[in-house]
Parts: structure tokens; C-alpha cells; sequence
């Protein structure tokens, strides 16, 4: 009986020892793949990418097109419960921007889902987001000191800015101006891998 015990609990170590990891994509339409097919989606390049380097991680895409940061901040509990992500890659706060909401409301929304990912076990990569000139020097900056602040308030890694390269090349979007190309979706990977890689471990 003991020797059946104790092979039991080194057979649910080992099971739980090669579990794959689970990134969770926290997002909205910049990571939702809008208006491409869903094998277009950087999440989803981002999988094929991971399994060529030989890193066993499993992505769940729970991205949601037009989400702010206080409906991901509703919705990511019963995520968390979910999904139990190991990394969690948060890319929210475009839509605050866009609709003028002052920046200390993502800024708070933010900072609560990076403390409840992180109490949840997930290490966090905050993906940052610029808003147009047409907003103003002041709103501008203010927005995007949101994500640089909350990466060293959390000593967490930060992609500074998803669009980086490409944002004022028309070529890379799509007609409505805001929602990048299947194209792009390629270098936004290369823009998250840069900063998520070293988060991978070997």
C-alpha cells in the first residue's frame, strides 16, 4: 500500500513536472486579430513561433475586440481561475485612449490586473500603447508614462510600444487606420518575442 502511494504522488509530480506553461493573452483588437483570419493573429503566430523554438508553452488568446481596461479588469478573475496562466501578456488600454479617458483610470484598471496576475502565480509583460499627436503633447505623454510607470512600480517586463516600426505607415493598416494587416501581425510578434523570450526560460 505504501509503495502504491508513493508511486502515485511521483507519477502526479511528473505529470505536473511536463504540464506545458500557459500564456494568457489579455487583450483587445490589436491582439484579437480584427478583421483577419484567425491563423493571422500575432497570439496565433506567436504559438507556431514558440513550438519551432522548442518551448512547450500553450497560448490562450482571450483577447476581445473594443475591450478598455476596466472591462478586462472585470472580466480577468474568472480567467485567472481558468485558464491558471503562468505569463500573463497584458495589452489593454488603447480603447481608454481613443475615448479620451483620463489616463489615471487605465492606469488604476492596469495596476489591478497586474496585482491580480501576479497573486494569482503569473509572471506579467505589459504592452504598452501610444496615442496620435491629434491628442495632444500633454494627454500623449501622460498615456504613455502609464505603462513605463507600472512596469518599475511592479519590476515587470515591458514592450514599450506594440505598433513600434510601423505606426505611421499607412501600408500596415487596414482602412479604418487603427487595426494593423495580416502583414504586421508579424512584426508585432517580433516586437513582443524581443521582450517575452527572456520571460520563457530555457
Amino acid at each position: 500500500m505504501l509503495l502504491r502511494s508513493i508511486a502515485t504522488i511521483l507519477f502526479l509530480v511528473l505529470a505536473g513536472a511536463t504540464q506545458a506553461a500557459t500564456i494568457l493573452v489579455w487583450g483587445d483588437s490589436l491582439s484579437a486579430g480584427y478583421q483577419l483570419k484567425r491563423e493571422e493573429a500575432w497570439p496565433v503566430l506567436l504559438q507556431t513561433r514558440l513550438a519551432e523554438k522548442g518551448f512547450p508553452h500553450e497560448v490562450v488568446n482571450a483577447s476581445v475586440s473594443g475591450e478598455t481596461t476596466s472591462g478586462g479588469r472585470t472580466r480577468l478573475p474568472d480567467a485567472l481561475a481558468q485558464h491558471k496562466p503562468d505569463l500573463m501578456i497584458l495589452e489593454l488600454g488603447a480603447n481608454d485612449g481613443l475615448r479620451g479617458l483620463p489616463a489615471r483610470i487605465a492606469a488604476d484598471n492596469l495596476d489591478a490586473m497586474i496585482t491580480a496576475a501576479r497573486n494569482s502565480g503569473a509572471d506579467v509583460l505589459l504592452v504598452g500603447m501610444r496615442m496620435p499627436p491629434n491628442y495632444g503633447p500633454a494627454y500623449t505623454r501622460q498615456f504613455a508614462a502609464v505603462f513605463r510607470d507600472l512596469a518599475e512600480k511592479h519590476d515587470i517586463g515591458l514592450v514599450p510600444f506594440l505598433l513600434d516600426g510601423f505606426a505611421d505607415d499607412p501600408k500596415y493598416f487596414l482602412s479604418d487606420g487603427i487595426h494593423p494587416t495580416a502583414e504586421a501581425q508579424h512584426r508585432i510578434l517580433d516586437t513582443v518575442w524581443e521582450k517575452l523570450k527572456p520571460m520563457l526560460g530555457d
